[in-house]
This record gives structure tokens, sequence and C-alpha cells, in this order.
């Protein structure tokens, strides 16, 4: 039956109270707050389904990690090894491997693998000195324990100069040096040309001699720089001045091998610019020491220990360590102190500085004390001056 004007009018004004439009086709369509209650109840449904999926999904996982393995506890130990030993052969630091070996359990253990530790590299064994401690020492014990000939070298040197325990330190170095390690057959010239931790009656010239001809057919630096001055003043060899010189030549020629290497190009735009400043400036650089000026080469690891440790320690260069009136090599990059007294060269001209070796010698002569030595007899007449005037 339709409705009256009056019903009419009472249902419009409803639906206007209510927020409700209608078209003029006569279609209600129920206003905006509606529509955002209703927005709302669909929203809050599907975040609830969404919760309840992903709470399913959480108790799926977890069930299925209870059931299934680890994929890294699948893998055979004898993998991991060779991981690892790859791992150690190119590490750049001590907390390379180390890093690694906190890792987990099994990655320590598998760690300490003698596989593992006798291809540390040498980057790898590298400990500072202010750095050293008991742990320190055991990871090199085991190296060196392991077979690894850096750890062996290293670890030599810093017991037979830096801890003073000079039997187990000459034992590991010569353990090194049947391995054909040329930079602990080298240390082994030097302590038999200096009698190091014995008495000036305990050197062994010709013993020297020939551990520094075996070093220097490894390609040696200072063993072929030490050979040769052995040759020309017949030190502990027959005198020969034409083959002495050849050791020194080819000694400067592999220094500057080493110093033009390709693989770095910053040590060898440093090399040509110091190479052509130095030749600019003395006419030919070529004749200096029988071959061109370079930069000094980087000391090695068991260097950069000693001159750490005992420049920590408050030596300086004069003064050495223990007993009072020792003293260490004067060029920086060595390291070595003396374990008696008297026992390293002093240079005639000044008799200043002083050195263990004569490479240690003609490789600060080049560097720094050409510029810097004067006869005694200058310091003397200079010191006679000054009481003259007082």
């Amino acid at each position: 039956a339709p409705e009256t004007s009056s019903a009419l009018g009472t249902r419009a004004n409803g639906l206007r109270a209510a927020g409700d439009m209608r078209t003029r086709r006569g279609l209600c369509y129920p206003g905006l707050p509606q529509w955002e209650a209703q927005w709302r109840a669909v929203d809050e449904g599907q975040a609830g389904r969404a919760r309840k999926r992903t709470r399913r999904l959480h108790r799926v996982g977890r069930r299925a990690a209870a059931e299934w393995p680890d994929l890294f506890d699948t893998l055979p130990d004898d993998l991991v090894v060779s991981i690892l030993s790859k791992l150690s052969a190119s590490a750049t630091s001590p907390s390379d491997l180390a890093s690694v070996r906190i890792t987990c359990k099994r990655l320590n253990g598998l760690g300490s693998s003698p596989l593992v530790l006798a291809t540390a590299s040498v980057k790898s064994l590298a400990v500072g000195a202010r750095n050293w401690t008991e742990s320190a020492h055991r990871f090199l014990k085991q190296c060196a324990d392991a077979g690894n000939l850096e750890a062996c070298y290293m670890l030599g040197m810093i017991r037979f100069y830096c801890l003073e325990s000079r039997g187990s330190g000459a034992a590991l170095m010569a353990r090194a040096a049947m391995g054909s390690h040329a930079a602990a057959l080298y240390s082994l010239a030097v302590i038999q040309f200096n009698g190091s931790g014995g008495s000036k009656r305990d050197k062994d010239l010709g013993a020297g001699v020939a551990l520094c001809a075996r070093a220097a057919v490894l390609g040696h630096v200072d063993a072929l720089r030490e050979l040769g001055h052995c040759l020309q003043d017949g030190y502990g060899v027959r005198r020969n001045v034409a083959e002495g010189r050849r050791f020194l030549i080819q000694a400067n020629a592999r220094e500057l091998a080493a110093v033009l290497n390709p693989s770095s190009p910053a040590a060898a735009a440093a090399a040509w610019q110091h190479h052509h400043r130095d030749g600019l400036a003395s006419g030919c650089s070529l004749l200096s020491d029988f071959g061109c000026n370079v930069p000094a080469p980087e000391a090695h690891p068991a260097n950069r220990f000693m001159v750490e440790w005992f420049t920590s320690r408050g030596g300086a260069g004069e003064s050495g360590p223990g007993e009072e009136g020792l003293r260490f090599c004067s060029h920086g990059g060595c390291g070595r102190a003396e374990t008696r007294r008297h026992e390293f060269r002093r240079c005639s001209v000044c008799g200043v500085v002083n050195y263990c070796s004569r490479a240690c010698q003609a490789l600060h002569w080049k560097l720094a004390h050409k510029a810097e030595c004067a006869p005694m007899e200058r310091w003397l007449d200079a010191a006679g001056g000054v009481e003259m005037m007082n």
C-alpha cells in the first residue's frame, strides 16, 4: 500500500539523521560512518587471520628445525678443514683466523687441526709485541709443532732475542733452516758470525759463510749482500773481490726487482720517484752501491716484533736490553740486540753506530748513515775547540 506523505517525511528525516544518502532514482546508500565501521571490521578480520597463519607457520618451522639437522653439521670434517686451510693460507692478519675459530665449537676444534696451522700465512702469524700474551705464544707454538716454517722462525727469533731463551730459540730457527727457510738460514749465519748467546770464542766464521751461501742460493737479499762483503774482505772465506762484487750487484738487482714488482703499483711509483730524485741529486745513482737507490725493503714481521718489543721496554738504539752497555743494531729495520757486550761491529769511521752484520751496515749506509757519518777526529777537534772557548 502506498505510504502517506507524513510517513515518507518521517522516514526521510530518519535517513538524514542516520547519515544515509538517497539518489534521484530512490536508491539509498549508508553514510560514511557506517562504511568506516564495515572497513574496520574487515581489516581486523584479515589481521586476525594473518596472525593465526603466522603462528601456524612458526609452529611448523620449529617442528621442522627440530626434525631436520643443520646443513653445516652435515658437512664432512675433511671439507671444513680444507676450507679453513685455504682461509689460513690467505689470511691478512691474526684476527682473520681467530674470528672464524670463535664462531662455534666445531670451527674452533677443526681450526686447531695441524693441517690448518701448518698452512698459516706470514701475516696471520704477525703478532704484535704490544699484544703479546701467553695465548699468542701458545698459538705460535702450536703452528710450529704443526710444521709451519714461518712460525718456527718467528717464535725462534722471539725466544732467542726477546725472551732470552737462547737454546729453544736457536733450535726452532734450525728446524726452519732444515726446511730451507731463507730468513732462518741467514739469522743463524748472523748468530755464527757474532757468537751470539755465547762468548767471543764461540764465533764460527766458516759456518756463517756456509749458511749465508745456502740462503743466498734461495734468493735472500741480505744473505747475498753479506756473502758479497765476506768475499770482498776475505772474512771467513778466501778473498775474491770479483765474485763478491757479483753478489752485491745481484743483491741490488733483486732488491730493485722486489720494489718494482708490478703487483704493487704504489711501491713502484714510490721507487720511481725516489730513484729519479736521488739520480738528479747525485748524477748517477747506479754507482752508489753497485745498484739502484730504492726505498728500504719492508721488514719481516719477526724483525718488526723485536723493534716494537725493545722500544716498548725503553730501548732506543744505544742502550740495549738486560745488562747495561748492550746495544741494538743501528739499522732500524733489524731489531737484533747484543747478547753480550761489544758483540756487534762499530763503524770504523765515526764509532757511533754499530751493526749485527755487514749487510745491515751496507743497507743503513745507503739509506741514512752516509749523510751522517763523520770521522772521530772531527768530533774530538770540535770538543777541544769548545774546551778552549770555555
